[in-house]
């Protein structure tokens, strides 16, 4: 029998009025891969936080015993002195300094008198390798891609020695080609008796990588799934103890929508890149969409399609924009201004919830009418009555599961987040809605709610223009589906026709020149 190298006892953690973690219990073997799955609020991370000393021992109860010592970690330096070592879903690097000086920040090489940077830059190219990475360790983070920096902390992490690596979400901004090269580097290193535990929504990512899966659910652990069978366990089996019950329909069917006349046409788009005008990041792209249709955008990440959002939404990104818009069949022009936008009915869901779609440091009601000050204001004075009332309409329309709207946006969980985002926008009034990634880092429950909110948006006769990196989900919610490359559309299909193989397949053709 594998050594047991981690078990959590009875793990409790409680917040003001919330019990996050209730008598937790996990055990990790050795060089195995273990994840955690569960929906969002379920403590997953919570009890990462534990586990690494974010949460100090203290301030919950229960026993951490990692490799045969009962720990009592008050600080996270003191997880990591033991090997543990956590990277978290939003990447903590600073995008100024070097990928060496990131590396090495707070575990700086030299004495404390100066830092030795050729032995920094020297060991830095040494864990760069260690995980295929072939850039210079003295290159600034902000001039390489998100995969990219995904791989730098990993490399981080194993500078610092790591023995038990924690990585929260590291998929959530992956394409599928990083993805599936980030999972089998993870299963690389456990070949190298590395320990990992991987916490995800990506149940297809859980099922191909982890040894075994523990599920919570509302701050309980449920069971442990043993996925050493020949064949990797099924999604819907991890689904069922996730939400404690069968979901025999990801995609909930739109039915009795009627899709109308072109409602946006967008012709021969040229965007290009704000720093380096040379480089086109939208290259002459023409799309439509109907009224009551949902089009799906997909493309590998660098494809250039949150760059088109973002430009026709009042050309919040990019320089030297050409091309023509045309709303109703009727051409407008977008000044450089997200208001114009809003006025032309127009409404963008970002792909950043929690950078540039919401303040986290304010309540529910204050965030549901930022996008529309004017309908809950008196002579410029916000009348906090209309505010709270249409909070609370948009809270009991989207099911958002909140004590109230004066909850903190920064307290709840990431599908409820989601749902605050797409109420802000919905207040707005808009015609055309174009969600990027409207599902990123939210699980399977919360996804199919949002997915019937944007059913609901096209029966009400409203544009939906969705982009996804999920090509499931595109091929899911989709009524046709454009295909973006290199900042081009290369495609365009019915959803009724379209698949996942002949999707890549234009993908590969058009990367390869033909």
């Amino acid at each position: 029998m594998a050594k047991i190298l981690l078990e959590m006892k009875n793990i409790t953690k409680t917040f003001p009025g919330v019990k996050a973690l209730d008598n937790v219990n996990l055990q990790v073997e050795e060089g195995e891969i273990h994840a955690l799955v569960g929906e969002n609020g379920a403590g997953k991370s919570t009890l990462m936080n534990v586990l690494s000393g974010i949460y100090p021992y203290g301030t919950y109860t229960g026993d951490i015993i990692y490799d045969g010592e009962v720990c009592k970690f008050s600080h996270i330096k003191d997880s990591e002195h033991k090997g543990i070592v956590i990277i978290h879903q939003e990447l903590a690097l600073v995008p100024e300094m070097t990928i060496g000086e990131n590396m090495y920040l707070g575990n700086e090489r030299g004495h404390k008198f100066a830092i030795d940077w050729n032995t920094t830059y020297a060991e830095a190219d040494k864990y760069l390798r260690m995980v295929g990475l072939e850039e210079s360790s003295k290159v600034q983070v902000k001039t390489i891609g998100t995969g990219k920096q995904q791989l730098v902390e990993i490399a981080k992490a194993l500078a610092k020695k790591a023995r038990l690596l924690i990585l929260d979400e590291p998929t959530s901004s992956l394409n599928e080609e990083d993805s599936k090269a980030l999972l089998d580097l993870m299963l690389g290193f456990k070949k190298q008796g590395m320990t990992m535990i991987i916490i995800s929504h990506k149940l297809n990512e859980v099922a191909y990588v982890a040894d075994k899966i523990t599920v919570i659910r509302d701050g309980t652990t449920i069971e442990t799934i043993d996925n050493h069978g020949q064949e990797p366990v099924s999604e819907e089996r991890i689904i069922k103890g996730m939400v404690g019950r069968e979901m025999t329909n990801r995609f909930p069917k739109r039915e009795g929508v009627k899709v109308g006349d072109v409602q946006l046409e967008v012709e021969n788009w040229t965007v290009h890149h704000p720093l380096y005008p040379e480089r086109k990041v939208v290259d002459n792209v023409s799309i439509k969409v109907r009224k009551g249709e949902v089009v799906g955008i997909y493309g590998l990440m660098g494809a250039g399609r949150t760059e088109l959002a973002m430009s026709i939404f009042g050309q919040s990104y990019g320089a030297n924009i050409s091309g023509s818009l045309k709303i109703d069949g009727k051409p407008v022009r977008l000044r450089k201004s997200i208001a114009d936008a809003i006025r032309h009915k127009i409404a963008y869901v970002t792909e950043d919830r929690k950078g540039n779609g919401l303040v986290l440091s304010q309540s529910i009601r204050v965030n549901t009418s930022l996008a529309n000050l004017d309908q809950i204001s008196n002579h410029k004075v916000i009348d906090e009555d209309k505010e709270h009332a249409v909070a609370e309409e948009y809270r009991e329309k989207l099911k958002i599961k909140t004590p109230g709207v004066e909850q903190l946006v920064g307290n709840l969980s990431g599908g409820n987040q989601q749902k605050v985002l797409l109420a802000k926008w919905m207040f707005a009034g808009p015609d055309i809605m174009i969600l990027d990634e409207p599902t990123r880092g939210i699980d399977v429950g919360a996804k199919y709610e949002i997915y019937c909110i944007i059913n609901d948006l096209a029966a009400a006769g409203k544009s939906v223009i969705m982009i996804s990196s999920e090509l499931p989900e595109v091929l899911g919610m989709s009524d046709r589906i454009y295909i973006m490359n290199a900042s081009k559309v290369i495609g365009e299909m019915k959803a009724s026709e379209a698949t996942q193989e002949n999707i890549m397949a234009a993908i590969l053709k058009s990367g390869r020149g033909e």
